[in-house]
């Protein structure tokens, strides 16, 4: 079996790991090894091979600040330009446009591993592009009382709001415990008001889990989706 990937290899271990992805954030059960068994037999490869490019797939999606599945921890060894092609292709399962977000991040990751970097002389003026985002219609109720009942303080690690805006109003954002990109609600039930570093360690940070069970525990109005 060749060592190179082909797009339809990766398009079908993408879909699979998406499946496994909604199930994940559902609290379903599947048995990961059942989707490894199936690749390996469509296209050759062991089934340990596919569980490894799962964790690559990992890898770009927590370069894209969303939750990987259970039990596969990110591999860094992706290439780069697998990268690309499996953000891609993760776009293309959701029916979503292609933005580039773990391409870009995980260039900076490898720039960064370097023993020296020369001063980089940038971009007078940056390139447009333009690309057609998804949003979601969010309820403005929603995010007013999430607020308004943290009352300033961040409902994770409680700490008071950061800056006052211009509005002289703390400074929280309004987090999904389940993404709306992974089918969650906008209600009060599945959102909380974090400071500025909870926020981005609840989409980025190892420990993202684990904090996510300390705030069901903590707030009782949260529901688990």
């Amino acid at each position: 079996m060749t060592t190179i990937w082909t797009e339809e290899e990766l398009e079908a271990s993408v879909l699979a790991y998406m499946d496994m992805h909604k199930k994940d954030t559902k609290n379903e059960h599947y048995i990961k090894k059942n989707y490894y068994s199936d690749l390996s037999k469509r296209f050759g490869r062991t089934e340990k091979a596919f569980e490894y490019r799962m964790q690559n797939i990992s890898y770009v999606v927590s370069h894209m600040g969303r939750k990987w599945v259970k039990g596969l921890k990110p591999a860094k060894n992706v290439g780069s330009n697998h990268i690309e092609l499996i953000e891609r292709l993760i776009s293309k399962a959701e029916s979503k446009s292609y933005v580039g977000q773990a391409t870009f991040e995980s260039q900076v990751s490898e720039l960064k591993k370097k023993k020296t970097l020369s001063k980089p002389l940038g971009e007078f003026k940056p390139q447009i592009v333009t690309t057609q985002v998804t949003q979601y219609q969010r309820d403005p109720k929603v995010k007013a009382w999430v607020l308004k009942e943290a009352n300033g303080y961040c409902e994770c690690c409680d700490s008071e709001a950061p800056f006052l805006t211009a509005e002289g109003e703390p400074f929280l954002e309004v987090h999904h415990l389940r993404h709306l990109a992974d089918g969650g609600s906008d209600r009060i039930t599945n959102a909380i008001a974090l400071c500025p570093n909870c926020h981005r360690e609840f989409h980025y940070g190892q420990s993202m889990t684990t904090k996510l069970v300390a705030l069901y525990a903590k707030h009782s109005r949260l529901i688990r989706e």
